[in-house]
């Protein structure tokens, strides 16, 4: 059986997860907690799938990282695991609640992303897989060597916070630092946050560039800014290349590749018109800008997971 049930328990031991899958997805159906049981992963070690024999009963091994995945993937979170009967775990998905910025319509359009929106309850730098891959870009771009940086769509300043961090105080306060964003109240914010006279924020449409005459950067930082769909993302890059970069400037932008919903950051790009996960768009804009920017003479890699990040350097 795929399972069975012993006062309304269920237990997966040696079901494979072509079973389970399904069996899970059935189950929340007008749940908002699903309970089951597993084999304890601190039971034993290997590879999902890896065949185990306890107490004359087989068990097919999973790690914790492989029922997180299950829970996302279920659009749910997965809460403390509580003991059970050896060699069991009690593992409990939760529903997430769909309060995602995404589908959010504020009175004022600027300000969707705005102090008080959901998006600004969001801390991308507290989610090891994005503030991993952003400091590797900031070091693959010798963050160290740069002196004036522009990130476009900032909001609050969490880029130059990690740049800021980063950096010794000499050669922070030796640094220009400028940011935009359309948003009045997260540039408020981050004009407290940051009122040294080192860094300067606009609150300004990032469309209308050519109104505020700025110099040319050495460091160019936009993360997941550029893919919004009041810009028009192809010939936006072109002129930031050709008209706002020194010729030894360095590029980092950020892809998102997920989705934030119910206080958890869910992998995979949504597109319009699809329930599921489609990444046609996403990968349309990373190759342009990586084909684009390799014709200019710059060096492109591409990291990261729940966002891409593409880091390009120039070819001296």
């Amino acid at each position: 059986m795929l399972k069975y049930l012993m006062k309304k328990r269920i237990i997966f031991s040696n079901q494979s997860m072509q079973e389970i899958l399904p069996c899970l997805q059935k189950q929340l159906e007008g749940k908002e907690i699903l309970t089951f049981e597993v084999l304890n992963p601190d039971f034993a070690q290997g590879y999902a799938g890896y065949k185990i024999e306890i107490e004359e009963k087989e068990y097919l091994y999973r790690s914790y990282k492989t029922w997180v995945d299950l829970a996302e993937l279920l659009k749910c979170k997965m809460l403390t695991p509580k003991e059970s009967v050896y060699p069991l775990v009690t593992l409990r998905f939760q529903k997430l609640a769909l309060d995602s910025f995404h589908i959010e319509k504020p009175k004022i359009k600027e300000e969707k992303y705005g102090r008080y929106s959901t998006f600004f309850q969001i801390y991308k730098m507290e989610e090891p897989a994005f503030l991993y891959y952003y400091m590797q870009a900031l070091d693959n771009v010798k963050i160290t060597e740069k002196t004036h940086v522009l990130n476009l769509g900032i909001n609050r300043g969490d880029e130059f916070q990690v740049i800021k961090n980063k950096l010794n105080t000499k050669k922070y306060e030796n640094m220009k630092l400028l940011g935009i964003d359309y948003s009045k109240t997260a540039i408020s914010y981050a004009k407290q946050r940051f009122p040294e006279t080192n860094v300067s924020l606009y609150a300004h449409d990032i469309n209308k560039l050519k109104e505020l005459d700025l110099e040319n950067f050495d460091l160019l930082i936009s993360i997941g800014t550029l893919q919004s769909p009041d810009i028009n993302f192809k010939v936006f890059l072109m002129d930031l290349v050709q008209n706002y970069l020194s010729k030894k400037a360095a590029i980092i932008l950020g892809f998102p590749n997920s989705r934030w919903t119910g206080g958890e950051l869910i992998y995979g790009a949504k597109a319009p018109n699809y329930a599921m996960s489609e990444m046609s768009l996403l990968y349309n804009d990373v190759i342009f800008a990586k084909k684009y920017l390799q014709q200019h003479k710059f060096r492109v890699t591409l990291t990261g997971k729940y966002y891409v990040f593409l880091t390009a350097t120039k070819i001296m």
